[in-house]
């Protein structure tokens, strides 16, 4: 008997840049799907943003269908402000797969890398690298669609502790 492949979205939350990758998960198989990047115009006000970023989540979010969603927590150590308008911006990639009825996980940036590379700090080209090693037929040809990409992948391996946790 084999499961159903479990379609998940992994999001990399940004005001100027938020990535957005999909893959399929069955067993211990993963398959890319499809990824991409939200770039919302910065000269706009930041509720325009902001809806730009929850109206891309919710077309990518309607396109394919996935079943769970997975979103990196952020790590800033610039100033306050930029941690704010950050902040606003995960809240969006929080929020638009809860409201379309997906299980949302999120996940450190050292775990992400740590399961995806092997080792927490990482920088973004061995994240890229092994991205097209374990999905050969990605097409992530930003780091930010690369870095959500991992994320989902993430997702895939620690679901079903976490599934297990949710039950």
């Amino acid at each position: 008997m084999t499961n159903a492949p479990i379609r998940i979205l992994g999001v990399d939350p940004g005001l100027r840049n938020t990535g957005w990758g999909i893959i399929e998960c069955q067993g211990s198989r993963l398959s890319f799907v499809d990824c991409g990047r939200l770039q919302p115009d910065p000269t706009q006000a930041m509720g325009a943003r902001l809806r730009d970023l929850h109206e891309g989540l919710m077309r990518v979010i309607a396109d394919y269908a996935p079943h769970e969603a997975a979103v990196e927590e952020t790590f800033v150590n610039r100033d306050p402000q930029s941690a704010l308008k950050l902040g606003q911006a995960r809240g969006v990639a929080l929020a638009a797969p809860a409201l379309a009825g997906l299980i949302v996980a999120e996940y450190a940036a050292n775990v992400v890398k740590k399961t995806v590379v092997g080792a927490g700090h990482a920088d973004k080209q061995q994240v890229q690298m092994m991205v097209r090693v374990l999905l050969p037929s990605s097409a992530a040809s930003n780091a930010d669609a690369a870095d959500a990409l991992a994320v989902a992948i993430c997702h895939a391996q620690h679901r079903g502790a976490r599934m297990r946790a949710i039950a």
